[in-house]
Parts: structure tokens; sequence; C-alpha cells
């Protein structure tokens, strides 16, 4: 039974989803139907609807065809029409811009140049079209009017705007960079910018349309004329202003040195003239110390703001003595070698200015060539007041005033150290425009090199004069000359060792450093003061008196040794010679106990040789007696006679002074002493009083006035 129902239950089913399937069947065969007749309908639409586009575009066609070439009809009578009117307007090109070319650009530049695009456009026109026109000519005409009033134009913006630099606006220029800190930067407005803009504007157009560089050479001329008068308006404000005190800045840079803090201290200005003054007075004094007192200065350089302080009253001195008139001079000169060195600075800044307007102005493949004939002159000028300084060295030399060459060593130090500023100022100029410099500084070295090498012949060479040589026996001119003159060259170690190391042809000097010229510096220093050395030995032998010659050695020695401690001398003599210092002491020594040795025959007198021995109590003979009292006499005698004659000798240095005349006093006090013990109680004669002059302390005392003319 189960198993039938089962079955029963299966046939439902299927026969269910059979009735499903043929619904289903049923459904889409009627929708295929509709589908066939929307199709149908669709097609007989657009059949129809295909049939109405050919006849419209059958209708269309032939209208859009004849609205197009009517279209292109006009455009070509539009076009005509504007091409007559184009045409016709360059006609009238001539007398509509006659007026504006006539009155010129003044005031109207930007009108004007409107004016001169027009009639460049119809000259174009007309060259191309219309060759024989006489409208060809009228326009020419009337566009080279307009050129040159162009170009008058900006040669007279140029002059007009074109002023000197004012001096104080470049002292302040050159002072900036090494002396203040300011927030900005000191700049100069060569041209208004208004001004500058119409300059640049015209020039572009002469470029462009121009087709002229005449206006190029206005332009270098009318610069190189304004840069030559800023420097030598400086020059002229240098010359009313300076004084040997220093270089003459503007208010506004004293002003700021009170209140901002600088870079760096400001060196001192070597005055060369001061140098002279100092020299002139050193050959008035040396026979009696600065102070005008024998043995009354020691005359040890003093080194910073004493030397400085001393200098200043030197030359202050000069005004009221013999000297003033060549003070005058030389003052003169000092002023002209600070300009000198001023202006050099003035040129590589004004240069560098110029040379920025320069490339707003002209044509950058005309920059070069303009800038090298803008700067000729006041370069040329600058290298002939050059080659003068190096003739007045020249002829200083021959005249043996090697203090009047010191003025080459600040100049050159000057151009050295501005010269990497001028390699590039110059940089793209012409080779005999960069070659200037170095010829200078070349010619500089050379002249230099021989002042120092006639200067040591010279301090070898300098004649035993007689009437020259220090009456009290005190420090030679030719011994201050040639050490000031040495420590000048302290501030110009590294010139003064270029300029010999410029002469050597050795393979040391072709790998020239700092080093290398130290030594050569040193070696030099050294020659000069070997050649002075020998040169006062040969003088002290004028000296008779081989006491007042070893006193002359001595304080000679003595000023050179103390001047070389005092100074960086001693540092550079010690470079190539160790022992120099220690020499000079021997040599001082040995002097003193020459000078000491003068002494003897008077010690000798009352010394223990050959005196009589006797015994207290004992009657002396006639013969012993006479002995006493000639020994007495003879020290007596010979003690007034040197103290009076020594008096009047020099030891200038303190130190030494007191040292020689106490080592002097112990020695013959002590001796004096001993021999008066032993025979002021004899009675040797009925007068003591005659022969017994002098107590052991009066003895002190008398040497004690020893080189001092005062006492």
């Amino acid at each position: 039974m189960i198993p039938t129902e089962e079955a029963s239950v299966r046939r439902r089913e299927i026969e269910d989803k059979l009735k499903q399937e043929e619904e289903t069947l049923s459904f889409i065969r009627e929708s295929l139907e509709k589908s066939d007749q929307l199709t149908k309908n669709m097609v007989s639409i657009l059949s129809s609807f295909e049939s109405r586009l050919m006849k419209l575009e059958n209708s269309i066609i032939p209208v859009h065809k004849q609205t197009e070439n009517l279209q292109r009809l006009q455009e070509n009578v539009e076009k005509t029409l504007f091409c007559l009117d184009h045409v016709i307007s360059y006609y009238h090109v001539a007398k509509d811009t006659e007026k504006i070319i006539k009155e010129g650009p003044t005031g109207r530049l930007e009108e004007y140049l409107g004016c001169m695009a027009k009639i460049q456009k119809a000259v174009e026109y007309f060259q191309d079209n219309n060759p024989d026109s006489p409208e060809l000519n009228r326009v020419k005409s009337l566009f080279e009017r307009g050129k040159e009033s162009l170009e008058s134009e900006f040669r007279s913006l140029l002059t007009r705007h074109t002023k000197p630099v004012p001096p104080i606006l470049i002292l302040d220029l050159i002072s900036g960079d090494d002396e203040i800190e300011t927030q900005e930067e000191v700049t100069l407005e060569h041209l208004p910018e208004s001004v500058l803009q119409d300059i640049v504007r015209i020039s572009g157009w002469l470029v462009e349309y121009g087709r002229n560089q005449d206006f190029m050479n206005v332009y270098f001329q009318i610069r190189s004329s304004q840069l030559d008068r800023s420097l030598k308006g400086l020059k002229e404000h240098f010359r009313k202003n300076s004084s040997s005190s220093g270089v003459p800045y503007s208010p506004a840079i004293q002003n700021k040195r009170k209140d901002t803090p600088t870079k760096k201290p400001r060196r001192p200005v070597l005055i060369p003239g001061t140098i002279r003054k100092a020299q002139n007075l050193l050959k008035q004094y040396s026979q009696h110390g600065l102070d005008g007192k024998k043995g009354a200065s020691n005359l040890i350089p003093m080194e910073g703001h004493e030397h400085d302080s001393r200098i200043k009253h030197l030359s202050d001195t000069l005004s009221d003595n013999k000297h003033g008139l060549a003070a005058g001079r030389d003052d003169m000169l000092d002023i002209e070698i600070d300009a000198y060195i001023t202006c050099v600075s003035a040129f590589v800044k004004l240069a560098q200015s110029e040379y920025q307007l320069l490339t707003e102005i002209i044509p950058e493949h005309h920059q070069k060539k303009t800038f090298d004939s803008l700067i000729q002159e006041s370069l040329d000028n600058l290298m002939i007041e050059g080659d003068n300084i190096v003739s007045a060295a020249r002829k200083a030399i021959i005249r043996h005033d090697y203090s009047a060459v010191l003025t080459i060593f600040p100049v050159l130090r000057h151009l050295k150290q501005t010269k990497p500023e001028f390699d590039q100022v110059l940089q793209g100029t012409a080779a005999s425009t960069k070659n200037k410099l170095p010829g200078l500084i070349t010619s500089m070295e050379t002249t230099g090199a021989k002042a120092l090498e006639d200067f040591a012949d010279n301090i070898k060479n300098d004649p035993d004069k007689e009437y020259n040589m220090p009456k009290d026996g005190t420090v030679h001119e030719l011994t201050s000359n040639a050490i000031l003159f040495l420590q000048q060259l302290l501030d110009f170690q590294e010139t003064a060792g270029a300029m010999l190391a410029s002469q050597e042809t050795s393979s040391s000097a072709s790998s020239y450093n700092s080093e290398f010229s130290r030594r050569l510096l040193s070696t030099y220093i050294c020659k000069v003061l070997g050649n002075l050395q020998l040169n006062l030995l040969n003088k002290s032998k004028v000296y008779e008196d081989l006491a007042l010659s070893a006193i002359f050695l001595h304080n000679n020695y003595n000023y050179i040794l103390k001047s070389l401690e005092k100074s960086e001398l001693i540092q550079l003599v010690a470079v190539t010679q160790k022992t120099a210092e220690r020499s000079y002491r021997e040599h001082i020594e040995k002097q003193i106990l020459m000078y000491q040795h003068s002494w003897v025959k008077v010690t000798d007198y009352i010394s223990e040789r050959n005196l009589p021995v006797f015994q207290p109590g004992v009657k002396l003979k006639d013969k012993e007696r006479q002995m006493i009292k000639e020994r007495f006499k003879g020290f007596n005698d010979g003690l007034e006679e040197l103290c009076k004659i020594q008096k009047s000798w020099a030891i200038p240095d303190t130190e030494q002074r007191d040292k020689i005349r106490q080592a002097q006093k112990t020695i013959v006090q002590e001796t004096y002493g001993a021999f008066l013990h032993r025979y002021g109680n004899v009675p040797f004669t009925k007068n003591p009083e005659k022969y017994i002059k002098y107590r052991v302390e009066q003895v002190g005392e008398m040497i004690e006035k020893l080189f001092d003319t005062s006492a």
C-alpha cells in the first residue's frame, strides 16, 4: 500500500509541473507574437522617416550652398574694406605724427615711442609695397628725425642727471665694508628711478629699431667723465679736510662709530711724513736725549698709543723749529699718499656700481667693451699717479732719503689687498686693461726691493765724519734712523718680504709663501744690523779717547738691543739668527769692561802694588813720604779729570747708566777706602788736607754725577 501512494503523489507532482511548463510556453508564444508585431510597426515607421529625410535633404542642400557663397562674399568685402582702411592709414601716418616728432620726446616718451612704432610700420609697408612712393621718403625722413631726437634725449637725460658722487658718500661706501656693521648696505643711486627707466626704454628702442650704437659711445663718455670727476672730488675733499692724524670720514660714519660695534679694530694709518719728522728730531736730539738734557731719556721707541703720542708731539714740535718748511712738504706728501690709497678703494667701489648701472642700459654683448672704455680714463689716472709715486721713490733712493721710499709700502700693500676686487671688476675687459695694476705692483716691488738693498748698503758705507759724531758718545743718528726704518717694516712684513722675494731667481722663490717671505725679511734685517755694527765700529775709531769710544758703542748696541726687544724685530731676527740677543749682550758687557779700564790709571795710583811697607810707629823716609804724596795727588788729579770729562758724556738708558755708575763707584770706593784706611793716618805730610781731599763718600758722590750735565 505504501508504494502505491508514493507513486500517486509523484504522478500528481509531475502533472503539476507539466501544466506550469505549458503555461510558460503559452506566455512565451504570446510574447513573441507581440514582439513581431512591434518590430513590423517600427520598421514601417523608420521607412517612413527615411523617406521624409530624403525629401528634406533634397530641398535644404541647395539653399545651404547658396547661403555659404553669400557669407564668403560678405567676408571678402569686409577684408577688402579693412585692407583699404589699413593702407590708407599709412598715408596719414606722417601727417598724424609729424607734430609730435618735431616737438620731441621730452615729458611724453611713451607717446613718442608709439608714434615711432607707427612710422616704422609705415616705412616697412611702403618699402615692401610701394618703394617708389613719395610717402616712403617722407616717413623715412620723419623716422630719422625721430631717431635723432631719441638719441638727443638719451644724451640730455644722462647729462642732466649724471652728477659726481659726493665725497662723503664715497667715504661711507668704502668705509662701510671694513668698519661698520649696518642694517642696510650703502648703495649709490646714480640716476633717479624714473629717469633710469626712460633711459632704459630709449636704449632698448635704439638697439632694436634704431640700428645705431652711437648712444653707447655717448653713454661711456658721460659716465667716464662722471667717474673721473667723482674721484677728483674725493681727492680734493681729502686734501682740504685731511690732517696728519688720519683719514677724514663722513659725519655719518663718525657718528655710527660711536654707537655701533665695529667688525674689527681699525689699524692706525702709517704716515710716512711722520717717520721723517721723527728722524729729523732724532738727528737734532741724538746727542742729548729727546728732552734736550744729556742722559735724560733712554731713547727706546715706544709702542701703541704711547708711540703715537710721542710721534704727534714730535710733529707738533717741528712746526716751531727750522724743520717746519720740510714738515709742511711731508704733510702734503702724507695727504697725497693717503688720498691715493683712498682713491684706489673708491675706484673699485665706483666701478662696481657703474657696471651694475651699465648692465641695465647697455645690451649684454656690448657691456664689457663699453665698461672697458668707461673706466679707462680714471684707471689710467690712477696708474699715472702710482707711477709718479714710484718715480718719486726712485729719486728718493738716489738722494738716500729712504724714509720717503716708505710711501711705497702702504700703497703697495693696499694695491695687493685690493687686487682680487680689481680682477673681479675688470673681468671681461681687454688684456691691456687687466695688466695695468699687476704692472704697477711689479714696478713698486722692484723699486721697493732696490730701496731696501740700497738702504743696507748705505748703512754699511755711511762715511765716518768726525763733525757728525756725537761728542757725548750717545746714540748715533745712523743707528736711530736704521732702527726707525726697520721698525716701520714691521707693519709691512709681508709686503717687504714679497719685495725681496720678487728679486729672487732661485727655485725656492718660485714656490713663494709667507714663511719664505719671513725668512727673507729676517735675513735682510740681520744684514742691515750687521752692516750697522761694522759701521759703528769704524765710527768709534774717530774718538781719541778709548773710553768714550766704548761708551759710544755701548749706547748704540744697547739702543739696538732694547729697540729689538721692545718690538717684533727680535722675533724676526731670531728666525735666521737665534743668538742675536745674546751676542748684543756680550758686546754691551765688553764695552762696559772697556770703559771701566779707563779708571785703571786712577785706581793704579792707590792700588797695593809698589806701595811702601812700613811698621806702625816707625818714621817714614823722605822717599816713602814722597811716594805716598804722589799716589794721593795722582788719584785726586785723575779722579777730578775723569769726572770732569765723563760728566759731559751721555748714557741715555737710565738702567744702564745707574748700573755702570754703581759698578764703577763700588770699584773705586773699595780701592780708595782701603788706601785711605792704610795711609790716611800716616804722617806723610804736614798738610794732609792738601792730599787727602776727598772722603770715600765724596768719591762716590762724584762718580754718581757722571753722565749728567745738569749735576
